[in-house]
């Protein structure tokens, strides 16, 4: 995708080859900064701070934490305690235990003075595959928006809902949720997205309206809370959203508020997808809403929020009374009941089992035990 006009990733490696380089998403939309990661500890903080955040994102991040970890310490110990810390980083998203698992089956079995230039080389292909998965949900999503509005009779405006944020910035590139948008977009398809700002920490708003900016997508940035009622008043054709971890029976852990607005979609009869490449399939879980853990990320995302104040200066302010406290549970879990289908590289499914299985056989063994 394109930042003013550039293409652009969301992480990359440097010319010279020593350095990790992201875009701070802490900082958007209003600033457009890079921050560099040298070693273990400043991958770690990327992906805790959420500097870099998105299921695929955080895998990808975590792959090159690796392979910075490995030219300071290649030794077993180093590369044990490299995964240790990564993987405590964040808790909920599979994509980020699927890529630490991929690296360490690489370079367990290498001599140590082999392990950082094989490291570099995986995270880099690591990287590159995430961009191929998610063009090709791009197109079986457009696919879907296409079958969609040639039902409705091919409308003027085809309007699709979507939360949090699902594109380009949760991914290496194109996105999951976004992607269909931006193939759908760039087909000609007229289409427009309702974005919910996503409290607390408004990727929505923030992020998914940059992007959407960015590629001169048309949409509206909506309060979380006026999904079900545009849903009411015909104003939604389709939602579409992404995940951080999908069960083998299809339940789908996604940001927080993703489950209401699946509720109002069941309600008002309006198709609801998920967009997801398949590392973000646990495979060893069935129930989400019994077996995911659900990250806690504390009050003061609730209490705060950073935006720009009128003399144009960026700043934190407070929004709620001292002494209240706050819960901030960050996901909830979807159960595959209310989902219309989940779109992924191999193409569309049901929400179970069975569909999940249908697209990846050589999976389904593992799902089954």
């Amino acid at each position: 995708m394109k930042v003013h006009g550039t293409p652009t990733r969301t992480i990359w490696l440097t010319d010279d080859g020593e350095t990790v380089e992201i875009i701070d998403q802490t900082r958007l939309p209003h600033e457009f900064v890079i921050a560099r990661l040298t070693d273990l500890d400043s991958a770690c903080h990327a992906i805790k701070a959420m500097l870099v955040r998105g299921a695929p994102l955080i895998g990808a991040t975590a792959a090159h934490g690796m392979a910075l970890a490995m030219r300071s310490d290649a030794s077993d110990a180093g590369l044990s305690r490299a995964y240790e810390a990564l993987f405590a980083t964040r808790p909920t998203a599979v994509n980020l235990r699927w890529a630490l698992d991929e690296m360490k089956a690489l370079l367990a079995p290498l001599p140590a003075a082999e392990r950082a230039a094989a490291a570099q080389a995986r995270a880099v292909t690591l990287c590159d595959e995430d961009v191929g998965l998610n063009e090709a949900i791009g197109d079986a999503g457009h696919a879907v928006f296409r079958d969609l509005w040639e039902k409705k009779g091919r409308p003027d405006q085809f309007n699709v809902l979507t939360h949090c944020n699902a594109g380009w910035l949760a991914t290496v590139d194109w996105g999951t949720a976004l992607a269909p948008i931006y193939k759908a977009h760039d087909a000609g398809l007229p289409i427009h997205v309702w974005v919910d700002e996503t409290r607390p920490r408004n990727q929505g708003a923030s992020l998914t309206a940059w992007e959407l900016n960015q590629h001169g997508v048309p949409h509206t940035v909506i309060v979380d809370n006026a999904g079900g009622h545009m849903m009411q008043h015909g104003l939604v054709d389709a939602c579409m959203v992404g995940t951080d971890r999908t069960t083998a029976t299809g339940d789908v852990c996604n940001k927080i508020g993703t489950y209401l607005k699946a509720l109002a979609a069941h309600d008002n009869g309006v198709p609801f997808y998920v967009a997801l490449p398949s590392p973000t399939i646990d495979w060893t879980v069935s129930d989400g809403v019994a077996e995911i853990p659900i990250e806690d990320r504390g009050p003061g995302e609730v209490c705060r929020l950073w935006g720009r104040l009128d003399s144009g200066e960026t700043a934190w302010i407070t929004v709620t009374p001292d002494g209240s406290p706050a819960a901030n549970p960050a996901f909830d879990v979807t159960p595959a009941r209310l989902v219309t289908g989940l779109v992924t590289e191999r193409g569309v499914c049901p929400a179970s089992a069975e569909g999940l299985a249908g697209l990846f056989p050589e999976r389904a063994p593992a799902a089954a035990e």
